[in-house]
């Protein structure tokens, strides 16, 4: 999907104090920015952060961060939590590709993935998010125990996602094609585009899994 720039969203984006302007530095370092938060959740493309900003809201005592490559996208998010100012959310413009240059092993309690981009084309399949590559960098930066909860509208890519999962390992706490008619809907912190499509009638399908016993004993 196309998106309109934003003139000066990149100037504002790297000046804020909400965001970190050099994460790599920050590498197994994250619990230091937080004190006094006992786990970190990273949302990977967090949009205009509607999602990262009530979740921050609910758990005060875990850290947030939000990554999108869009600045136009990301400014959105970091003008919402400049008014807000939760002391458990941060922003970080960058690419899901380098996620090892920016998180240690072992470092991350959770990971989220909303309605990415589905790369239709069978040619982009390594883009999309739920890629044995991809796949493969979130088990190492998870501490053991910890999962991906992936939300989708696609049904395609929701099931190429399930099967990228079984494939590599990874075992499936949670699945539903139905989330807003599942036991899972209690607690459930929705997106711009969860309501969005919720509201057209469309189902949202839901994943939560986690690296095998392989993926935990290679990471510690």
């Amino acid at each position: 999907m196309r998106v309109k720039h934003v003139p000066g969203s990149e100037e504002k984006v790297a000046v804020s104090e909400h965001t970190v302007s050099d994460p790599e530095a920050l590498r197994g370092h994250w619990a230091e920015l937080f004190p006094g938060c006992r786990m970190l959740f990273v949302e990977i493309g967090c949009g205009k952060g509607r999602f990262l900003m009530e979740m921050a809201q609910r758990e005060p005592e875990s850290a947030f961060i939000g990554l999108e490559r869009i600045s136009s996208v990301l400014v959105k998010a970091v003008e919402k939590q400049e008014a807000l100012r939760l002391p458990n959310l941060k922003f970080i413009r960058y690419n899901a590709n380098d996620l090892m240059e920016i998180f240690d092993e072992n470092e991350v309690d959770g990971i989220f993935l909303n309605f990415s981009d589905p790369w239709p084309k069978n040619r982009h399949e390594k883009r999309r998010l739920t890629a044995p590559g991809f796949l493969e960098s979130y088990g190492k930066v998870l501490r053991p125990g910890g999962c991906v909860t992936f939300k989708t509208d696609n049904e395609e890519l929701f099931r190429w996602s399930a099967s990228a999962f079984e494939e590599n390992g990874w075992e499936r706490l949670a699945y539903t094609e139905d989330l807003h008619h599942s036991p899972y809907a209690e607690g459930n912190v929705m997106t711009e585009y969860e309501e969005k499509f919720s509201s057209a009638g469309k189902n949202i399908f839901m994943l939560c899994a986690r690296p095998g016993r392989r993926a935990d004993a290679d990471a510690r």
